[in-house]
């Protein structure tokens, strides 16, 4: 009978699925509520940690640099856009354009000895023409360049018409120094050559006055050996010891306009009335009180002085040489506004901007205790690479000083409107607004203060870093801020 009691007893637990099933769902639900306490205790951690939110501010800050790099390529997208047009219109107007020389070549015959190389090994004598090179003793070129700006699109270019007066001297040619037969120089094959890197800009027939002849000069040259474009004329050595020479060019040109110092002594004069000249090249302008006197207020008027032994080629040579273009010196005509390396250079600090404002966010949420979400974050950050795209759209109609104020102002109405609605609080939102506009202040001020902006982006980096360590004195990082029952309101 007990046999029986317990099996049927057991026939009853075994036959009972109900109590099984209840079973199962207590240890699931059991389960289910540890895993959902576990997440929600990460998740309350991670929403006070505050290494956790400085982690994903950087990470945000590092993929806003995505967008920043698109704002760079349209600028070098624009500013390649701008070059074309510099060199369609200097095509059909004039390139930029290099004045060198004038030169004499004087062509001579040299005896030069070659083995046969046959079993006797005879040696066979050719006579060679080769080519020597003079430089003038003097050269003075007195310039005037006459600028206008040319439209195209949005962009701007800067052309000009130069009217020069060159005038010098040339010794008589001396070929004693390289002991070559004097009845193997070729004295009825000179010419006289002068350097013109783009000659379909030449306005007018160039002729010369070589002592007291006159000579037309025309496209080519002799050799290649000491320039690779210019102008040319077969010209009458004489007897006399010193022959002068004058010449007037009137040609167009765009952006620059360069000189080479053929001369022993090299004079030279130049004046324009643009106002934003860049003097670029090998050698400096020299102070004059003659040309100061000029009436160039608004432009510039300067005189050069260069020396041959300034210089690295000498005064006679023979076949090709080397550094003439090395030894160029001028001047180029700049554009009142660049906006295209402003902006380049504006969007380099980017991530400084963002980086400064978001730590601005961090510290207002730490110390007043405001829960703010990542997506609040990266609209904020993408508000601020959205003012380097209206830099770029606007400064190409009004200029980069108006077009940074009016981004700017943008930018920082939109964040501090963004800020009030978030942080609830007109007080918070007012301050990141007014850093906000010191912060695009400092660093127009950087932008337009190249010659100081290595030693005010030091100072503004070190009075950041002062602020940051002053606001965080009272944070305790090592406790969470939802711990703490009364938030410290710093700012």
């Amino acid at each position: 009978m007990q046999y029986e009691s317990e099996n049927s007893c057991y026939k009853e637990k075994s036959v009972n699925p109900h109590l099984l099933l209840q079973h199962k769902c207590l240890e699931i639900h059991h389960l289910m509520t540890e895993i959902a306490s576990f997440f929600s205790s990460v998740n309350r951690w991670i929403q006070n940690s505050l290494a956790i939110r400085l982690l994903i501010s950087g990470f945000l800050v590092l993929i806003l640099l995505i967008p920043i790099s698109w704002v760079k390529d349209l600028i070098r997208e624009r500013q390649g856009r701008q070059q074309e047009v510099i060199r369609e219109l200097g095509a059909k107007w004039g390139e930029s354009q290099t004045v060198s020389g004038p030169y004499l070549t004087i062509p001579y015959y040299k005896d030069v000895s070659y083995h046969t190389g046959d079993e006797e090994d005879k040696v066979r004598v050719v006579s060679e023409r080769r080519l020597a090179y003079f430089l003038p003793e003097t050269l003075d070129i007195d310039g005037l360049v006459k600028e206008e700006i040319r439209h195209r699109s949005l962009f701007k270019v800067v052309l000009y018409n130069a009217e020069m007066d060159l005038a010098g001297t040339f010794k008589r040619p001396d070929f004693s120094e390289w002991k070559i037969d004097p009845d193997k120089i070729k004295w009825d094959e000179a010419s006289l050559s002068l350097g013109l890197s783009d000659l379909r800009s030449v306005q007018k027939q160039i002729n010369i006055q070589w002592g007291k002849n006159a000579y037309p000069l025309n496209p080519g040259l002799p050799s290649k050996d000491v320039l690779q474009t210019g102008i040319s004329t077969r010209v009458e050595i004489s007897e006399e010891e010193e022959i002068a020479f004058t010449v007037d060019l009137d040609f167009n040109g765009s952006s620059e306009l360069y000189f080479v110092p053929m001369g022993k002594v090299t004079n030279v004069k130049l004046a324009s009335k643009w106002p934003d000249p860049s003097f670029v090249g090998a050698f400096l302008p020299d102070r004059d009180e003659d040309m100061e006197k000029l009436d160039y207020s608004k432009g510039f008027a300067e005189k050069w002085n260069v020396l041959h032994l300034n210089r690295p080629y000498p005064q006679q040579f023979r076949g090709k040489v080397a550094g003439i273009n090395a030894s160029a010196f001028g001047v180029k005509l700049l554009l009142p506004n660049e906006h295209y390396g402003k902006s380049m250079r504006s969007a380099k600090y980017a991530i400084l901007l963002i980086g400064l404002t978001f730590m601005v966010f961090f510290f207002v949420q730490i110390l007043n205790r405001i829960r703010l979400h990542p997506f609040h974050y990266l609209l904020v950050g993408l508000a601020l690479t959205v003012f380097y795209s209206l830099l770029l759209s606007i400064s190409e109609h009004l200029g980069f000083a108006l077009g940074y104020s009016i981004s700017a102002v943008a930018v920082v109405l939109l964040v501090s409107l963004y800020s009030l609605a978030i942080f609830n609080s007109k007080r918070h939102a007012g301050i990141l607004g007014l850093i906000l506009v010191m912060l695009y202040t400092f660093i127009f001020i950087i932008l337009e203060s190249q010659d100081y902006a290595l030693l005010i982006g030091s100072i503004g980096l070190f009075l950041t870093l002062a602020l940051a360590m002053y606001l965080s004195r009272n944070i305790d990082w090592s406790n969470p801020v939802g711990e703490k029952e009364s938030p410290e309101k710093l700012i």
